[in-house]
């Protein structure tokens, strides 16, 4: 038996050649479902799978051997309800309806577009028929939604870290170099986005008494001992 503990969602960043050559092996959605199994494939090697728990492997999956063989995953035909709107009776709605209520069993489901597939059950297709939906049974792959917070691998987990640190690197520094804690009762709130440690000597030659024409005092009781001299 040779052990498989890995598996490449649609075989993703292999070359099509390799997977070509790849053996293949064909399992339903009841042995696919599972993290731990045992499969023969196209070259009559018995498979032991012991993937990560809650994984689930889907058709077109890869299984990665450990001697670095390939088994491409074929999902088999297995019986299943198709089901979809009745264009004389109902509307494409009706299909929203039906996975809100198979969902609140806890059905498993495939969803498309134009139509949903459930494993076989009378009760549930009686129900589903008298919201005026058409149920018919089909012999295809099965394909379920995984859980929203499913572990399982597959590519819709659409890693969304948008690494937004909340720290808003800004780069305003704000180190005013003094330790007051600049209580200018002025109106303006003194956001300079710059760093109040003005590495240059500011020799104002000119006698200005903290006025800068425009009419707060700045009576700050403190030195504004910046870090640069200020010889008024």
């Amino acid at each position: 038996m040779i052990q498989v503990s890995k598996v490449l969602a649609r075989g993703q960043g292999l070359a099509s050649v390799l997977l070509k050559r790849a053996a293949t092996v064909t399992l339903d959605w009841d042995t696919r479902q599972k993290s731990r199994f045992q499969a023969i494939d196209s070259q009559g090697r018995t498979l032991g799978v012991f993937l990560p728990r809650g994984t689930a492997v889907r058709g077109s999956d890869v299984l990665v051997a450990e001697d670095g063989s390939l088994v491409r995953v074929i999902a088999a035909p297995q019986s299943l309800l198709r089901i979809t709107a009745c264009t004389s009776h109902g509307s494409p709605f009706d299909l929203i309806r039906a996975a809100y209520h198979l969902g609140n069993r806890h059905v498993q489901i495939e969803l498309q577009p134009d139509h949903l597939k459930i494993e076989p059950d009378h009760v549930l297709a009686d129900m589903l028929r008298a919201m005026h939906l058409i149920v018919n049974t089909v012999e295809e792959p099965f394909e379920p939604e995984n859980g929203a917070y499913a572990s399982g691998g597959h590519g819709h987990s659409h890693h969304h870290s948008h690494s937004h640190d909340d720290s808003h690197g800004h780069g305003h520094g704000h180190e005013h170099g003094d330790a007051h804690s600049h209580d200018h009762s002025h109106g303006h709130s003194h956001d300079h986005a710059h760093d109040h440690s003005h590495g240059h000597s500011h020799d104002h030659a000119h006698d200005h008494s903290h006025d800068h024409s425009h009419d707060h005092d700045h009576d700050h009781d403190h030195d504004h001992d910046h870090g640069h001299s200020h010889n008024h």
